[in-house]
């Protein structure tokens, strides 16, 4: 599967900088690390931003599963000619980061992933999914009225712009999705699943968390270093699940500072 991508060349290597790669989350898409891609990773990397399978402008298929995100992602390097990375993964993305360092450990130098943990997690988006696929989408003919729609099913703001990142025009006065909704509500049992092979990866491993976030507990530490022994926990206080989206900057220093210690 060829995945959509966007390149922010190295400030002054251009694409010979060395690769960050970034994976994006649940309902989310590579857009979604355009400013920190383009502000502050690429001083030091060649940061490639990648729309997963059922994401953005990648395509769409009815396999939805962390084995499958992470065959995906060894393509993708393959094609961009990419031998080794590091490796950038939140929520969702972080779980195929995973996955994919689990697998392929030799093609990940650093691995950073933005809160979330290597467990099963039970069901936190049922009502995210229910207002989207009861959205009526022949009634949409502005982003406003799709915000007007959703707003008595996700009040926050914030939320809703968001996911309606994900709202397409169709070019004749209509809307759409981006992502493939209904194939990602039936793989959502898959998306919580833990991405556990049974075995290590023993490279540079840095874990950021949210302090408002209750997606990584401090007990998850123990499972944490259990697969990935040279982690390291950061956690940003003023953050919740978003982190690089409410603390820009303290999410891009703590990356920076792990990324390029010598």
């Amino acid at each position: 599967m060829q995945l959509h991508h966007k390149r922010y060349d190295h400030t002054s290597l251009g694409a010979n900088g060395p690769p960050l790669v970034i994976l994006h989350g649940l309902l989310g898409a590579s857009g979604n690390w355009h400013t920190l891609s383009r502000s502050r990773f690429n001083a030091h990397f060649t940061v490639y931003a990648v729309d997963q399978r059922n994401h953005g402008r990648s395509p769409h298929d009815e396999t939805f599963d962390y084995p499958t995100l992470a065959d995906d992602l060894l393509d993708y390097l393959d094609a961009q000619d990419i031998d080794t990375c590091t490796l950038l993964g939140h929520s969702m993305g972080g779980k195929t980061a995973m996955f994919f360092a689990l697998a392929y450990p030799e093609r990940v130098d650093q691995l950073i992933v933005v809160d979330i943990a290597p467990k099963r997690y039970d069901p936190r988006h049922h009502r995210l999914f229910e207002a989207l696929l009861a959205l009526d989408l022949t009634a949409i003919r502005s982003r406003a009225d799709a915000d007007a729609a959703l707003a008595a099913s996700v009040p926050d703001v914030g939320e809703r712009q968001f996911l309606l990142k994900n709202l397409k025009s169709d070019g004749q006065g209509g809307y759409g999705w981006l992502m493939n909704l209904h194939g990602l509500w039936a793989a959502y049992p898959n998306i919580n699943a833990a991405p556990d092979l049974g075995q290590t990866y023993d490279g540079p491993t840095l874990f950021v968390r949210g302090g408002q976030s209750t997606y990584v507990a401090d007990d998850d530490m123990d499972l944490i270093t259990y697969l990935f022994p040279e982690a390291q926990l950061f956690t940003i206080d003023a953050a919740g699940h978003w982190v690089h989206a409410a603390a820009p900057n303290a999410f891009a220093d703590a990356v920076l500072d792990f990324a390029t210690a010598v």
